[in-house]
């Protein structure tokens, strides 16, 4: 049998264990002043021991929390984990006191190479709940919310022995266990005892807590450790996770531990360093740890002295920079009223629940809106950590490094709005980047619409998150550069895709991140399924994208006669078989070929006509397909409407064909379900039919008489269309329409004219004369020589 050493209060036999809470700023302070005091020669921390090579690297000045260690491995880089690290984690203040005090550091943790090579977490033990251990012992001390009992017992304490023994007596009791209660001394090693005395009565109740891979773990952690004591004596210290330390003091066998190592699956793997941020702190991951205020966190470890003045002036610093009066009295005031409620609580000092309760009263002004913004800004924060550039890396990452810091887009946390004008070098630049890295699947920036609908505008929203260095080193097996890897994806992604809308929507995506030799294959490819694929929707479903990869490649400057061929041929393969398409369609499919009739007709609209088809170009061969669509009673309603509608908006038909269109569509002849249906096609969609009705006398009446002669039975089949038509509309249209039905008719006047809708029949010219006085005054002019009565 051999044992771990078990540690005391004095830190005086064996070595000195710091059981922490990972990402905790008490523990992070009390770490080092343990180490100060203990001035251990190696330090041994719960992490991959692969990264033992990286650790030099935290000393380097350029090396910035938050951070992560990254593991992936090499075949397959999407099987990836973290180890996050920010300022005030405890493994971060353990890694920099080591090196500023030439003590060794080891990482001791179960390999990532044995960690990540298997695929599936064993199950959980049968019957054990899994629990965490803080909140456990929070209950236990009466307390609802372990982020409040954490703050009262560590980081509002100089010394948290009592409050932590305490609370694992509590336990015991609980239990029916018995366990000795450590005294409060001046030793800062005195809180790590009572922390591990309060673990060991948890995990003698609940063992392994639900996490079956601990024990594998722990024996790992144990034959590291007795190899430093080994070869350091008594000069260790480890830091891990408090969960951690009963296992790492306990009674356990060599052969045992081997035992549960044994025949474990390896994998190849790679780490380095990575940034890391805020946001992804306050999730779980990594360590397990997740925490709800990292940047709460991060101000109690930068400011011990006087931590909710400090606090609040920062809240203030914020709102004021959004336009806010807060003025040095309602700082004042919100520090006094934090103060306030932690004394009513029962707290010994405020925590983040005073501080954000004396903020909300004070500051916002009881709203909570602003209080959103403190939340986001503050309390979780929008940090971004920073890598030296020796940090190891795949080439790919190197090459989008150098592309970043030419084009000046640097990675942030925080999300911002990128107006690009692609007649700028630079600035198309950044769109190429951008556009490749989407191909690439790094989804760094969304492209959102833009404020200007001039072509040569992009809209970005862009924020770096950490996985996407996981992204760049999956991506990193298609080339060495953004721009060959993005080549060979494109490609690859040619020679796999079937469906003629891929290949288009691909050859769209090239063009825009200009990928020359890329796009000849993409090219091939898509003349290929285009002359294999004979079912028009998926040609009607393929012609916007090319439409709009010739728009785009006017404005950057790229040869695309090859696509417009493409793009011609596309078109007039649909204009003739169209309309054979649009027969014999039931509802759904009558509504999805609308879609599509639109589509085209915006597409055609974008392609140039081809040089020497005069008047009878692309364009006039798909206004005879609109005609003959709009005629032919084999096609349905909805479709039949749309066409009509198009080519009035065209100009191609006058209002008064139009209106016979509309005419016979609402004869007597004709369905009430068709007639509805050709009223949607006609009027519904974003085509600004509303407007139509209300401009136009006469398309309105024909609407009206037809409605008003349905007959009560065909009246509710007939409802949810006409419901979903003029549901569509704006307010204000809805409501004039509704004005002038239930005006009905204009009157006639004797002359023959009729009144215009909202206005009297008639001229009352006293009350016209009565506004010349006002214009006159508008216009500088002298009412009695300049300006005549309209009764004169």
């Amino acid at each position: 049998m051999t044992a771990a050493p078990r540690t005391t209060p004095s830190g005086a036999e064996g070595p000195l264990l710091l059981g922490v809470r990972h990402h905790g700023p008490g523990s992070a302070r009390a770490v080092r002043d343990a180490l100060e005091a203990a001035r251990p020669r190696a330090v041994l921390i719960e992490g991959p021991p692969e990264a033992d090579a990286l650790v030099a690297l935290a000393g380097d000045p350029d090396m910035r929390p938050p951070i992560a260690l990254l593991a992936h491995v090499v075949d397959d880089p999407g099987r990836a984990g973290f180890w996050p690290m920010a300022e005030f984690s405890p493994e971060w203040v353990a890694i920099r006191w080591a090196l500023e005090h030439g003590a060794e550091v080891r990482f001791i943790d179960l390999p990532a190479a044995h960690s990540l090579a298997a695929r599936e977490e064993p199950e959980a033990t049968q019957g054990t709940p899994r629990i965490d251990p803080i909140a456990a012992l929070a209950e236990a001390a009466g307390y609802d919310d372990p982020e409040r009992w954490w703050e009262d017992a560590v980081e509002h304490r100089a010394n948290s022995a009592d409050s932590l023994a305490g609370s694992a007596g509590a336990v015991a009791e609980a239990r029916g266990a018995a366990v000795a209660r450590c005294h409060t001394t001046a030793d800062p090693r005195a809180s790590f005892a009572a922390l591990g005395e309060a673990m060991a009565v948890l995990r003698e109740t609940y063992g392994d807590g639900g996490h079956p891979r601990d024990p594998i773990r722990e024996a790992h952690m144990r034959q590291q450790l007795r190899a430093a004591a080994r070869e350091f004596g008594d000069g260790v210290a480890v830091v891990c996770g408090a969960w951690h330390v009963p296992a790492l003091t306990g009674k356990f066998t060599v052969a045992g531990d081997r035992a549960l190592l044994k025949g474990l699956p390896k994998a190849k793997v790679e780490l380095t360093w990575v940034p890391w941020t805020y946001r992804r702190l306050a999730r779980r991951s990594g360590y397990g740890a997740g925490i709800d205020s990292p940047g709460w966190y991060g101000h109690l470890f930068s400011a011990p002295d006087r931590p909710v003045e400090r606090w609040m002036t920062k809240v203030a610093g914020l709102l004021r920079e959004e336009d806010r009066q807060v003025s040095s009295a309602h700082v004042i005031e919100a520090v006094r009223l934090a103060g306030t409620l932690a004394a009513m609580r029962g707290r010994p000092l405020p925590g983040l629940a005073e501080t954000t309760d004396a903020v909300r009263a004070v500051l916002c002004e009881g709203s909570d809106v602003p209080l959103a913004l403190i939340q986001d800004r503050l309390i979780v924060g929008d940090v971004l950590g920073e890598v030296p550039d020796a940090a190891p890396a795949v080439p790919l990452q190197r090459d989008l490094v150098r592309a970043q810091r030419t084009l000046r887009l640097k990675p942030e946390a925080l999300a911002r709005e990128l107006e690009l004008d692609l007649r700028k070098e630079t600035d198309s630049g950044r769109s190429r980047l951008l556009h490749r890295l989407r191909l690439l699947g790094i989804g760094w920036g969304e492209q959102v619409r833009a404020r200007s609908t001039g072509t040569f505008r992009e809209s970005w929203r862009l924020r770096w998150e950490p996985e996407l260095s996981v992204r760049v080193a999956e991506a990193g097996v298609w080339g060495t550069t953004v721009l060959a890897a993005a080549t060979a994806r494109a490609e690859s992604e040619a020679a796999a895709a079937t469906a003629l809308g891929d290949v288009t929507a691909l050859a769209e995506r090239c063009l825009l991140a200009e990928l020359p030799d890329a796009l000849p294959v993409v090219m091939s490819a898509l003349a290929d399924r285009a002359a294999l694929d004979t079912d028009v929707a998926h040609l009607a479903q393929a012609l916007p994208a090319l439409a709009r990869t010739l728009r785009y490649g006017d404005v950057r400057g790229t040869a695309t006669a090859g696509l417009a061929e493409v793009a011609a041929g596309l078109a007039e393969r649909i204009c003739v078989g169209l309309p054979p398409a649009c027969t014999a369609l039931d509802a759904d499919g009558a509504a999805a070929m609308r879609t599509h009739l639109d589509a085209v007709h915006t597409a055609i609209g974008l392609l140039p006509e081809p040089a020497g088809t005069g008047s009878g170009g692309l364009r006039a061969r798909w206004s005879g397909v609109l005609a003959r669509l709009a005629s032919r009673d084999s096609v349905p309603g909805v479709i039949r409407g749309r066409a009509a509608r198009l080519l009035l908006d065209d100009g191609r038909v006058e209002s008064e064909e139009a209106a016979r269109y509309l005419g016979l569509a609402l004869s007597p002849g004709t369905a009430p379900a068709d007639a509805a249906a050709w009223i949607e096609g006609f009027f519904g969609g974003a085509l600004g039919g509303g407007l139509l009705l209300v401009h136009d006398e006469v398309l309105l009446g024909l609407v009206d008489g037809w409605l008003t002669g349905v007959a009560p039975d065909a009246f509710s089949d007939v409802l949810p269309l006409l419901r979903r038509t003029f549901a569509a509309y704006e307010p204000g249209v809805r409501r004039t329409l509704g004005e002038l039905v239930r005006r009905g008719p204009a009157a006639r006047v004797g002359d023959g004219d009729a009144a215009p809708p909202g206005f009297g029949c008639g001229l009352d010219a006293a009350r016209a004369d009565a506004v010349l006085p006002l214009v006159a005054l508008l216009l500088g002019r002298d009412v009695s020589n300049n300006l005549v009565g309209v009764g004169s």
